[in-house]
Formats: C-alpha cells, sequence, structure tokens
C-alpha cells in the first residue's frame, strides 16, 4: 500500500517537478528529443498469484513475492503515443497446504502507452500490453507430483511516470497488473492441475535514448 501511494505522489507531482526543469525541458522538445530507445527494468512482485484447480474440485492458491527483470525497446510514434517490446524473466515458488508449488516465466509484450509531457522532462503515462509467455510450473508433496511447460497469451496494464535525467537517459518507475496465462499440470498421481498465473508488480528502470 505505500509503495503505491508513493507512485501515486510521484504522479501527481508532475508538474511541478517539470516545471523545475525550464529552459532545459524547452531544448529537449525542440531540438534533441530522441525517439528510439534499449533500457532494462527490475520488477518487484507483490504477491503474485498461482490459483490452482484440481480435477478433483479442490482449489487453493498459493503467492509469492519475487524480483523479475526485463529489458525493452521501443520507439515514440507521436507527441502522446510510444511502442515497446518488452521481455522479462521471473520465478519463485511457496509451500501450501503440505504441497510446494514453483514456477519459471519468461514474458515476451508489446506495450503500447499513453504520456503526456511536461516541460519535456516528465511524462505520467498508462498502458497496455499483450503479448506471449513462457511458462514451467510445478506441484509436488502431499500426493501430488505435477508439472508442465507451456506458452500462453499475457496481457498487462500499467501506470508510471518517466522522468528525463538528460537529454540521452530516463528514469521509469510503475505499477503493474498481468496475467501471465494458464498452465495444465499433469500428476502421476491421479489429480491434474489447472493453474492461472498473474500479479502485480512495482518496477523501476532506465532506457538509453539514440537520435533515430
Amino acid at each position: 500500500m505505500k509503495k503505491s501511494i508513493l507512485v501515486a505522489l510521484c504522479i501527481a507531482a508532475t508538474p511541478t517537478f517539470a516545471s523545475e526543469y525550464g529552459e532545459y525541458g524547452y531544448e529537449y522538445n525542440n531540438h534533441t528529443a530522441r525517439d528510439t530507445y534499449v533500457g532494462f527494468r527490475v520488477h518487484k512482485n507483490e504477491n503474485i498469484a498461482f490459483a490452482n484447480e484440481m480435477s478433483d474440485g479442490f482449489t487453493t492458491t498459493a503467492k509469492d513475492d519475487s524480483f523479475g527483470i526485463g529489458l525493452v525497446v521501443g520507439n515514440k510514434l507521436t507527441d502522446n503515443v510510444k511502442i515497446e517490446f518488452e521481455t522479462s524473466y521471473n520465478g519463485g515458488g511457496e509451500q501450501k497446504h503440505g504441497t510446494d508449488y514453483d514456477f519459471d516465466i519468461w514474458s515476451n509484450m508489446l506495450n503500447v502507452y499513453l504520456f503526456q509531457e511536461f516541460g519535456g522532462a516528465v511524462e505520467p503515462y498508462v498502458g497496455i500490453g499483450v503479448g506471449l509467455s513462457g511458462l514451467w510450473a510445478g506441484a509436488h508433496g502431499n500426493g501430488i507430483d505435477a508439472s508442465d511447460s507451456t506458452a500462453d497469451m499475457s496481457w498487462s496494464a500499467m501506470i508510471g511516470v518517466n522522468f528525463a535525467l538528460n537529454t540521452r537517459i530516463d528514469l521509469n518507475v510503475g505499477l503493474k497488473y498481468q496475467n501471465y496465462g494458464d498452465t495444465e499440470m499433469t500428476s502421476h498421481g491421479g489429480r491434474d492441475i489447472s493453474t492461472e498465473i498473474d500479479g502485480t508488480e512495482f518496477y523501476i528502470g532506465a532506457v538509453y535514448k539514440f537520435g533515430l
């Protein structure tokens, strides 16, 4: 909750922050804007969840806090729209009801953002993403021995703020919800498990802008 409040305060403070850039913002907008960028992000998952529905009717949801890392490449299409490809990894595990649940996720997303610049230095934004995730999941213990590896459609929604540290480097912070997709784990003990994986995460990153 405290982190959500911090993100909201950053967004609310952007006009004031931008005004301090003054002349710098004007030069950024009119002379040295960089449209193509590459960068990285570090993700902190808050209660990433894998909801398990077993073939015998039993259901349970295991949650875990975990970290992930991602790489991005994007382009500013207009003054208010940019498009981005993001590839990222995260994983983790949790024990519940005597069963160890674990997962690995490789997510590949195409993100579209709507943003508004303030003084050429600050960009609050909202965004959505669609893509494909590779999922590796397992459930072991308490009479269960199940696993699955698959690829499934993913979607996400983001809100955050982009700060131009200079004409080349941006700092980015945000909050994202992502549904990674479903797995169908086959158990050697006779209990198959359908699992939906989703999570809410905070992220911070930096990008380098090219003059392209």
